[in-house]
C-alpha cells in the first residue's frame, strides 16, 4: 500500500484529501504546519506528497526544496489556488512532479495525478533518473494509456515497437522502457536507420571482418555487438533496405549476428525497440516492407498520439520545458502570460512536442523579463518586440535588458538552429551543413560540442 503525505494549513482540505485517498487504497498521513509536514516526510517515508504552496512561514516552495534533498525520487505534487503558471513553474524548477489547482471540481483528477506519480516512483524505483525518462509527462487519458503499457512492457526482453507521428517522443519513450528495465545498467544505443547510407548501414549494424571490402584493414564490431546486454533502438525503421531486413530478420530470431564479410556467427544479448512513423502494414502490402519482419518487431507495439490530441498536456510540457530552458540557459524567465499560454492550447501542434519544446526555448532565450508574452506560433515577443524567426525589421529602437549572460544566449541560440536543421535534414549531417552555411567538418565539431546526437 502506497504512503501519501498531505501537507496543507486547511485542515478541512487535508480531512477531504485523507477521504478521497484513502477510500482509493492509499496510506494517508496529514500535516497543517512545515515543521510538521518535514517531521513527517523524514519518519514515514512516505511514496508521493501532496503539498500546498502556500504554507505560512517560511513557504512551500522552501519545504519542497528539502524534501527533494532528502529523497529526490519521492514525487511532490503541489497544490495552488493562486497564479496558476507563476507558482507552478517555480515549483517545477525546484523539482515538482506535477500541479493541481484549488478548489478540487473533480476527485476523479486528483486520483488520476497521484496513481500516475505513484506508477512513474515505482517503474524508477532503483534506477538512475535520466532527464530523457524524466520527460514522458502527461495527464491525459491517452498518455496514462501508453504510460501503464510502459509499466508492464518495460521488465520483459520482448521487441517493442513504437509509432507515432514526428515529434511525439518515439527516442525519449524507448529511453525510458530501457532505464526502467533491468538493462538500465547497459549501454541504449540509437540508429536513424534513414540517416545512413545503404552502403554503408550493414556493415553498421552487424560489423565487418579484414578484407571484406575496399578500406576494411581490421575487423569492426557493429552497433548491435556493441551494445551487449543493452537496449539497441531502431529509428526509422520503416526505410531500412530489403536487403537489410532479411539480416536483421535473422538477428531477431537467432539472436546472432554474421559481420559483413565473415563466415561466423556471434551470439549477441540486445534487446530491440524500433520506431517508425510510417504505417508499416502499408507499407507491407506495398512490398517495401517484409512481412515475416513486420511480424517480428510487432510483438509490443505502443503508440505515441499526436500532441493535438492530448491538449490537457500542453500546460504540463509548456512548465516543464520553461523550467528546463530557464534553468540551462541561466535565464530568469518563471511564468507564462495568459495570452501566450492560450495560443499554445489553441495550437494545432503539426510539429508536436518537438515543435512545442522548440517554441518555449525560442521564447526562453528571446525573452527580456521573466514573463513569456505574445503570440509564440506567430514568434511575435511583446515583451521582447523580437520575433523568433529575427530581429524587427522597422526601425525602432528595442530597449535591452541588462546584464545578460550572452555566451548562454548565443549558445542556446546556435544549439536551436542546429537541432532544428537536424529535424529538417532528418539527421543527414551533410545537408544540414548546407542549410546552415557551414562546412561537414564544422557541423560534427558543434555537435560534439552541445552533445547533440544526429540520429536524436
Amino acid at each position: 500500500m502506497a504512503k501519501i503525505l498531505v501537507v496543507d494549513d486547511e485542515r478541512s482540505l487535508t480531512s477531504l484529501l485523507e477521504i478521497v485517498l484513502t477510500r482509493s487504497g492509499y496510506e494517508v498521513a496529514t500535516a497543517n504546519t512545515e515543521d510538521a509536514g518535514l517531521k513527517s516526510f523524514k519518519t514515514s517515508q512516505p511514496d508521493l506528497v501532496l503539498l500546498d504552496l502556500n504554507l505560512g512561514g517560511r513557504g512551500g516552495l522552501v519545504l519542497l526544496e528539502e524534501f527533494k534533498e532528502i529523497a529526490p525520487l519521492v514525487p511532490v505534487i503541489v497544490i495552488t489556488a493562486y497564479s496558476t503558471w507563476d507558482n507552478a513553474v517555480e515549483a517545477m524548477r525546484r523539482g515538482a512532479y506535477d500541479f493541481i489547482k484549488k478548489p478540487f471540481d473533480d476527485n476523479d483528477m486528483i486520483r488520476e495525478v497521484v496513481a500516475r506519480a505513484i506508477a512513474q516512483r515505482s517503474m524508477l524505483e532503483g534506477v538512475e533518473l535520466r532527464e530523457s525518462a524524466s520527460e514522458i509527462l502527461g495527464n491525459s487519458e491517452a498518455m496514462r494509456h501508453v504510460l501503464d503499457i510502459v509499466k508492464r512492457v518495460a521488465p520483459t526482453d520482448s521487441t517493442v515497437l513504437v509509432t507515432g507521428e514526428s515529434g511525439t517522443g518515439k527516442e525519449l519513450l524507448s529511453r525510458a522502457l530501457h532505464y526502467c528495465s533491468h538493462r538500465a545498467g547497459g549501454p541504449f544505443l540509437s540508429v536513424n536507420c534513414a540517416a545512413l547510407p545503404e552502403a554503408l548501414l550493414e556493415s553498421e549494424l552487424f560489423g565487418h571482418v579484414r578484407g571484406a571490402f575496399s578500406g576494411a584493414h581490421i575487423d569492426k564490431k557493429g552497433l548491435i555487438e556493441v551494445c551487449e546486454q543493452g537496449t539497441f533502438f531502431m529509428d526509422e525503421v520503416g526505410e531500412l533496405p530489403l536487403s537489410t531486413q532479411v539480416k536483421l530478420l535473422r538477428v531477431l530470431e537467432d539472436r546472432r549476428i554474421l559481420p559483413v564479410g565473415g563466415t561466423q556467427t556471434r551470439k549477441v544479448d540486445v534487446r530491440f525497440i524500433c520506431a517508425t512513423n510510417r504505417n508499416l502494414e502499408d507499407e507491407v502490402q506495398a512490398g517495401r516492407f517484409r512481412t515475416d519482419l513486420y511480424y517480428r518487431i510487432n510483438v509490443l507495439p505502443i503508440t505515441l498520439p499526436p500532441l493535438r490530441d492530448r491538449k490537457r498536456d500542453v500546460p504540463l510540457l509548456a512548465a516543464h520545458f520553461l523550467a528546463k530552458y530557464s534553468r540551462r540557459l541561466k535565464r530568469d524567465v518563471t511564468s507564462i502570460s495568459p495570452e501566450f499560454q492560450h495560443r499554445l492550447e489553441e495550437h494545432h501542434w503539426p510539429g508536436n512536442v518537438r515543435e512545442l519544446e522548440n517554441v518555449i526555448q525560442r521564447g526562453v532565450m528571446l525573452c527580456r523579463g521573466d514573463t513569456l508574452e505574445g503570440d509564440p506560433i506567430l514568434g511575435r515577443s511583446l515583451s521582447a518586440g523580437v520575433g523568433v524567426g529575427g530581429p524587427r525589421t522597422d526601425n525602432a529602437t528595442v530597449p535591452v535588458k541588462l546584464p545578460v549572460d550572452l555566451e548562454a544566449l548565443l549558445e542556446g541560440l546556435e544549439r536551436s538552429h542546429l537541432e532544428a536543421a537536424l529535424d529538417e535534414t532528418r539527421g543527414h549531417l551533410t545537408n544540414a551543413a548546407k542549410l546552415l552555411g557551414i562546412s561537414f567538418r564544422a557541423i560534427r565539431y558543434k555537435l560534439k560540442k552541445y552533445d547533440i546526437r544526429p540520429d536524436r
